[in-house]
């Protein structure tokens, strides 16, 4: 049998990771606070059935929807995204400025198709997401990890790394981050733009979850810093719309969105278009904005009870308070490993991610920590799910 590519042996912790993650998701016994996907009910079944039910039919938009389409993606689409999700973070774009993608994973795929050669090195967060070190593996990048607080990235370290490293990349999700829950500060994005300016590097600006705020102030992205075109703005559609929907977008200069479209094209050619037009008409019917607060609601109520049943149940571990997201990362005492307690977890039918693959080179791996996701697990469960957790946490104190 022929021997697969080295890349495979790169990527495969954290592909191993990965794949417990969509696992502990599916099993119906299993209380899991491992994944980052909405809530059902957050999910606009009725709405989607109602217009998939009008417009796919040969009359409306049946033909169109299931045709090839543009690799750009469909006109009243793109428009949608520019007037409902960039004109509001003060970004300023044109049809030409966007892609749509097939889910915010690819829009770090084909950005890295488009950069990476092999042993460049990129720039993440100290912790960072899973399955963007996946993506920058396969490429056979270098991952190395710049220090972070309670307010972001630590912009002397990156300024430390940079001169250091010579980075092609910097991938920061700043806003509710994957898997902290912080929130990268207004001068810390400043900052983060004009370095990607004064030094030539892309910033990957990856934000997903900024729509789903439950508190705080909204803050600008850092692209909307940027000065000479070297933030790439990529989002998507699946905690708004529907993960399932794959759909996302990436916004950037002309040239770049040019040389995305080549890349595209010779990946899966154009993104799935009937959930394009499926998406379209839910913005253009002006269903989405009460969406949005509908859903922001449903994932308040259990960030709020995701939160208590932290400080009661867990009150020897520190936190993080998240504005907004899917996440929040909790740290055990020094002792508790985070990863050898998984197996004593999946007994009690709870999952959760252990913190040490969300850790690269550069910065020190901590075993005691884990991310909680409580986007999809209804409050009631979400109390059940906690004090079986806190059984076993406290069963290695």
């Amino acid at each position: 049998m022929a021997g697969f590519a080295k890349r495979m042996a790169y990527m495969q912790s954290t592909a191993d990771v990965v794949r417990y993650l969509f696992e502990s998701m599916t099993d119906p016994e299993t209380i899991s606070f491992g994944g980052g996907a909405p809530a059902r009910e957050a999910l606009p079944v009725e709405l989607i059935h109602d217009i998939a039910n009008e417009v796919l039919n040969r009359e409306q938009r049946g033909s169109q929807a299931l045709q090839y389409g543009n690799p750009i993606g469909i006109p009243d689409l793109r428009q949608a995204v520019i007037d409902h999700l960039l004109q509001p973070k003060g970004l300023q774009a044109r049809l030409e400025n966007l892609i749509i993608v097939a889910g915010g994973m690819e829009s770090m795929n084909l950005v890295s198709q488009l950069y990476l050669e092999p042993g460049d090195v990129v720039l993440v967060e100290s912790p960072t997401f899973i399955q963007s070190i996946q993506v920058f593996k396969m490429f056979e990048a270098r991952c190395i990890a710049c220090e972070t607080d309670e307010h972001g990235l630590v912009i002397e370290d990156v300024t430390a790394k940079i001169k250091q490293y010579s980075p092609k990349m910097i991938y920061v999700i700043p806003t509710f981050q994957n898997p902290s829950g912080r929130t990268t500060s207004l001068e810390r994005r400043r900052a983060l733009a004009e370095l990607g300016s004064q030094h030539d590097i892309v910033i990957l600006e990856d934000d997903p979850y900024c729509e789903m705020r439950y508190s705080g102030e909204a803050l600008p992205p850092i692209k909307y810093f940027d000065e000479t075109g070297n933030t790439i703005f990529v989002n998507s559609l699946s905690k708004i719309f529907s993960p399932g929907a794959r759909l996302g977008y990436t916004f950037a200069d002309r040239n770049i969105i040019d040389k995305l479209y080549e890349v595209k094209t010779a990946t899966n050619s154009h993104t799935n278009v009937i959930t394009q037009v499926l998406c379209a008409e839910f913005f253009n019917r002006g269903l989405y904005e009460p969406h949005l607060k509908r859903i922001r609601d449903i994932h308040r109520e259990r960030r709020d009870t995701m939160m208590n049943c932290i400080k009661f149940m867990l009150p020897d571990a520190n936190h993080v308070y998240p504005d907004g997201g899917l996440f929040t990362w909790v740290e055990l005492p020094e002792q508790v490993d985070t990863t050898a307690m998984l197996e004593e977890a999946k007994a009690q039918k709870v999952a959760y991610m252990p913190g040490r693959e969300f850790f690269v080179e550069g910065q020190p791996i901590r075993n005691n920590c884990m991310r909680v996701s409580f986007g999809s697990v209804p409050p009631e469960k979400i109390q059940v799910g906690m004090e079986r957790l806190s059984k076993v946490i406290r069963s290695k104190l």
